[in-house]
């Protein structure tokens, strides 16, 4: 019995593994069209890493796609030491896939209109992201960056990734002087996170209120994010069954992963995840060393 709900296990952690993997290759797909059919032809910037890569490769003439993948390399190494290995699989298929598709996809603009490019261009890029995103992986780049962050540091990720995002396009008026270009892509860049928004979550920071059977075990996984948790107990006003409910914050980077955990440990549990509009004490849930 025991040998047979292991092989079960196992097999549902393959074909989670199999999904998540496709559902970061279409994400891909998606985003390099945007790239390809609609910012690029018309030198317009996406945020994060992609937009540096647009930079040099504007200014250069060196092939945008494998710059893209050489610059979140370093990111990506980074991440794996912080953020665990299926988070980063995730994401270096996301950026691989990336890269690889915007090598099949040829340089051709869908319109000649900037606005459109940069609204369709915006759209498309911020759904590939929020795909992936809710399913537990990222593009890479900047996105890494800000899962790091919020991880360890309670800092406003939204106005970090603002400011370097802005470098970026302040770079692209240096290089062609041309501040139209510059707004298109600083419209394209602000759709991109209204979509991120939209299809995955507006908030950085959510607690989840998780009602379950498994206590034990799911907060000393909780631990391991590192996650503060704290445990009350409670009774069912139907049944005055007692359980422990489990109360966390976690940011939405990490959402998908508090997901899959849940559905690991307790596919019965019942969970409610709500915004959190600041947090005021430690928010890392770290022990001392």
């Amino acid at each position: 019995m025991l040998y047979t709900k292991r092989r079960i296990f196992l097999l549902n952690k393959w074909l989670s593994l199999i999904l998540g993997t496709l559902v970061m290759a279409a994400g891909s797909a998606v985003i390099a069209c945007g790239f390809q059919l609609l910012l690029i032809p018309l030198g317009l910037l996406s945020g994060g890493v992609s937009g540096v890569a647009m930079v040099i490769g504007y200014i250069t003439d060196w092939n945008i796609g494998w710059l893209y993948f050489a610059l979140n390399i370093p990111i990506l190494i980074w991440g794996l030491k912080v953020l665990g290995r299926r988070f980063i699989y995730y994401s270096l298929v996301s950026v691989a896939c990336t890269s690889v598709f915007m090598q099949l996809i040829p340089v051709s603009s869908v319109t000649d209109e900037p606005l459109l490019a940069a609204a369709f261009g915006g759209v498309l890029v911020g759904t590939g992201t929020a795909v992936m995103l809710r399913y537990g992986g990222s593009s890479g780049g900047f996105d890494i960056v800000a899962s790091i962050i919020s991880r360890y540091r309670d800092l406003p990720v939204g106005i970090l990734i603002f400011i370097l995002n802005a470098a970026v396009v302040v770079s692209l008026i240096f290089y062609n002087q041309d501040w139209d270009a510059a707004l298109y892509s600083m419209l394209s860049i602000f759709v991109t996170g209204r979509v991120i928004d939209a299809v995955h979550t507006p908030h950085r920071k959510v607690t989840a209120f998780i009602v379950t059977n498994e206590t034990d075990e799911l907060a000393s996984r909780l631990l391991q994010i590192p996650r503060g948790v704290t445990i009350v107990k409670t009774r069912g006003a139907f049944t005055r069954t007692e359980k422990d409910m489990l109360m966390t914050v976690t940011t939405r980077y990490e959402l998908a992963e508090l997901r899959r955990l849940i559905r690991e440990l307790d596919p019965k549990a019942f969970v409610n995840v709500v915004e959190t509009v600041d947090v005021i004490g430690e928010f890392r849930g770290r022990r001392n060393r």
